[in-house]
């Protein structure tokens, strides 16, 4: 029951409106509780053939509970509406923003659809157990207490029948608990499989339309949606069970009242009338009900466990410090004053692996001065991609030193860290805005005449001006409405706009044609001037002017220089040089060179 306690835990922001839930709940219970009285005196009065002088006054006082009891619950319902989506925003916030400082590595084992689940439906059935089961369950638990006080006010015997199934109730709530529980967790599961997959073909719907495959993946969808039903369907079967067991065990203290209270009322007990009969009786049905609600809760309960088991297993994943990995206490490292010329960055003996066992880099060295350009080479998995991403620190460097101007790459806050720092990738991502706010990313706070100057420079003011709506235009999901060679300007455009010391080109122009590469290429003499660049091609027509180039191979830089002490040195870049001019692609060079 842990998850539970840490989802109570919420309530504690916002006691003023959880105090006032609670005490419109008690007054509303208590004024419920005065319409069995006065039925039981109404009803002795018309059989007992006195006046009916009060009448008018008992109606009247059974009316008044009604009403204070419906609108005593008004007021609760808005206090309980606001408290509950104070409590979704809350733990909703919380999550993001716990999900945005997680380390990328982490990302690389989830699927977006699972984590969308957690964020959207898990929330929603933890928040739940937060507001219905405290307002209910107290609510529940009181108008038992009270009510069952009231039958032992009115006849102590017959109380104590009433109570006689309590037992039977409480083993099969136990019973049920344990079942729910598991088959809840296995819902949870189903679900976030099922979203997984939908999100995943939702955004492969061109490959899937292209190959034709729209049958195949609806199968594989009907797969998914049958384990859901499976999984959904056997906690109703077990629910099936629960809720008419324990509403039959409930009956049997009616059936017990209304023998012995009935034979009481036939051998002429003068205390024992019909109305206090029939207020016992209703009496009865108020101190059950609560029992069908704690029943409900419980089933709840069950959800909201294996749903707050998903969502604080994200919570509780260690995320990246944002300030210094050194000991508490201890003030972080900032990086010197930047002069022009952009950052020096040192690989010192720098290993790395992902996993245990599988290791991707090997004794890294490597020494890049301010404002020189790098560029790396390699076939597919030899590294390149890993030792750009540990400058970000998307992976944290554990063997060896990573170094920025000799300040400790792990040392360096990543706000600052990252602040330095832009990244141009192959498939670069544009969010489904305008133009606008896409290259906002890179400087919040621009103003048009920065954005069009960041246009400009990466060749991509003139498209942008032609679109339906300049820097206002939508650009779709991922910028579905551009090109290829649009959307890679544009990200040319925002790193631009940042104006990052240190960039990192990722295999920028590997999925443009020749022409567009060609504007990219002009692009790049703006982007690379006066800072510490990193550029990953396969094209070396991309890197030949490039300041140091590294040939990369099984995590080892096995040849180093400029492109033409490279080709002097007639080693595997020069033979690469001479299959790309025989037209073949880069991967196709390293095939043939026995990479």
């Amino acid at each position: 029951m842990k998850e539970l306690r840490r989802v109570f835990a919420y309530c504690r922001h916002y006691p003023l409106l959880a105090a006032g839930m609670m005490a419109c709940a008690v007054l509303g219970t208590a004024f419920g509780t005065l319409y069995p009285i006065y039925t039981g005196k109404i009803i002795d009065e018309i059989f007992s053939g006195h006046s009916t002088r009060d009448l008018p006054l008992m109606a009247g006082m059974v009316l008044l509970s009604f009403f204070l009891r419906d609108f005593l619950n008004f007021v609760r319902l808005r206090f309980n509406n606001t408290f509950e989506q104070n409590v979704i925003f809350n733990i909703r916030s919380e999550l993001y923003d716990h999900l945005q400082r997680l380390p990328l590595a982490w990302f690389d084992n989830q699927a977006s659809g699972d984590l969308m689940t957690r964020v959207s439906e898990d929330v929603t059935n933890m928040e739940r157990v937060l507001i219905d089961g405290i307002e209910q369950g107290t609510v529940a638990v009181l108008q038992m207490l009270i009510v069952g006080g009231v039958l032992f006010w009115l006849d102590a015997p017959l109380a104590a029948l009433v109570l006689l199934p309590i037992p039977l109730l409480i083993v099969s709530a136990m019973l049920y608990t344990r079942a729910s529980y598991r088959r809840q967790r296995v819902v949870r599961r189903a679900t976030s499989a099922m979203n997984a997959l939908l999100l995943d073909n939702l955004q492969g719907i061109l490959q899937i339309k292209s190959f034709g495959r729209e049958k195949r993946e609806l199968r594989h969808f009907r797969e998914k949606a049958a384990d859901l039903k499976t999984a959904t369907l056997n906690g109703i079967w077990v629910w099936s069970y629960y809720s008419p067991g324990m509403s039959f065990i409930s009956s049997l203290g009616i059936v017990l009242v209304l023998f012995f209270g009935g034979r009481e009322a036939l051998q002429g007990d003068p205390d024992f009338t019909a109305g206090k009969l029939i207020t016992f009786i209703m009496f009865i049905n108020l101190f059950y009900n609560p029992t069908e609600k704690l029943h409900n809760l419980n089933q709840m309960f069950q959800s909201a466990r294996a749903a707050a088991e998903r969502v604080f297993k994200i919570l509780d994943t260690p995320a990246e410090k944002i300030l210094s990995e050194g000991s508490a206490g201890q003030s972080h490292l900032k990086l010197p004053s930047l002069s022009a010329g952009g950052r020096r960055i040192e690989f010192k003996r720098v290993n790395f692996a992902y996993e245990e066992g599988c290791q991707v880099l090997r004794d890294l060295n490597l020494s890049v001065a301010p404002g020189q350009t790098v560029a790396l080479v390699g076939p597919t998995g030899a590294g390149k991609s890993t030792i750009v991403g540990l400058i970000p620190r998307f992976y944290r460097v554990a063997d060896g030193q990573l170094l920025i101007d000799s300040v400790p790459v792990n040392d360096i806050p990543l706000e600052e860290l990252r602040e330095q720092i832009g990244i141009v990738s192959q498939e670069s991502f544009l969010f489904n805005a305008t133009v606008r706010d896409n290259l906002l990313f890179g400087k919040p706070d621009a103003d048009d005449d920065q954005l069009r100057a960041s246009l400009s420079a990466a060749n991509a003011l003139t498209f942008v001006e032609k679109l339906p709506r300049g820097l206002d235009t939508h650009v779709g999901e991922n910028g579905v409405k551009l090109s290829v060679g649009e959307k890679q300007r544009l990200s040319f455009a925002r790193a631009l706009l940042k104006d990052p010391p240190i960039l990192i080109l990722d295999e920028a122009t590997a999925s443009v044609d020749t022409a567009t590469e060609r504007l990219i290429q002009e692009a790049l003499e703006h982007l690379l001037k006066n800072r510490t660049s990193f550029v990953i091609a396969h094209r070396l027509s991309t890197i030949q002017k490039a300041d140091l180039i590294c040939v990369v191979k099984h995590g080892e830089i096995i040849e180093r220089g400029t492109h033409r002490e490279l080709l002097a040195a007639d080693g595997l870049y020069a033979a690469l040089c001479r299959a790309q001019a025989l037209g073949e692609t880069a991967e196709q060079a390293f095939e043939h060179l026995g990479e």
